[in-house]
């Protein structure tokens, strides 16, 4: 029974030994899933220009998902432009070069920080006129409720002031 157990340990320890040296042989490389993927061209190889890339991809926007940076959208135009990057990089821009080039390409939306300017004032603007807003309509509202409850408060009768007392200490 022991060598049964043993023998069939054995058979399974060297069965997946082969099958994990077979799935490692036939592994593609990593150029070869970006390829096939069509995902951006990992810059591993060059830890300064891979840096640059996700430092530039996470100040642009992607234009699809609207709420992600370049960097971390898996949309196709996302894609397109980190491989656009990439190919700035590898030009020798500079990091201001490329945001500008984006910028010139796709306008002021695609960067997460847009500048403060006669176009983009309502992306600067509007969040806090909408919250101040808010407040003045919380404000009128609370006045208006508080003069209705004033209009249709009444004092209450000597009756009904002694059957809230009693109520209060515990009485019937």
């Amino acid at each position: 029974m022991i060598f049964r157990k043993l023998c069939l340990t054995v058979a399974c320890t060297a069965l997946i030994s082969v099958a994990g040296v077979a799935a490692a042989q036939s592994a593609p490389s990593i150029a070869q899933v970006a390829e096939n993927s069509k995902e951006a061209v990992p810059t591993a190889f060059d830890p300064v220009a891979h840096k640059r890339v996700l430092g530039i991809s996470e100040q642009l926007r992607c234009l699809v998902c609207q709420n992600q940076s370049i960097a971390d959208s898996n949309a196709e135009l996302a894609v397109d432009l980190r491989n656009q990057v990439i190919e700035q990089i590898n030009a020798g821009r500079t990091d201001e070069e490329i945001i500008k080039y984006m910028v010139d390409r796709y306008g002021d939306f695609v960067l997460y920080n847009p500048p403060f300017k006669a176009s983009t004032v309502i992306l600067w603007v509007g969040p806090a006129v909408l919250f101040f807003g808010a407040v003045i309509a919380f404000y009128i509202n609370l006045r208006r409720r508080k003069s209705q409850v004033a209009k249709t408060e009444r004092a209450l009768t000597p009756d009904e002031k002694r059957r809230a007392e009693a109520l209060l200490r515990g009485d019937k």
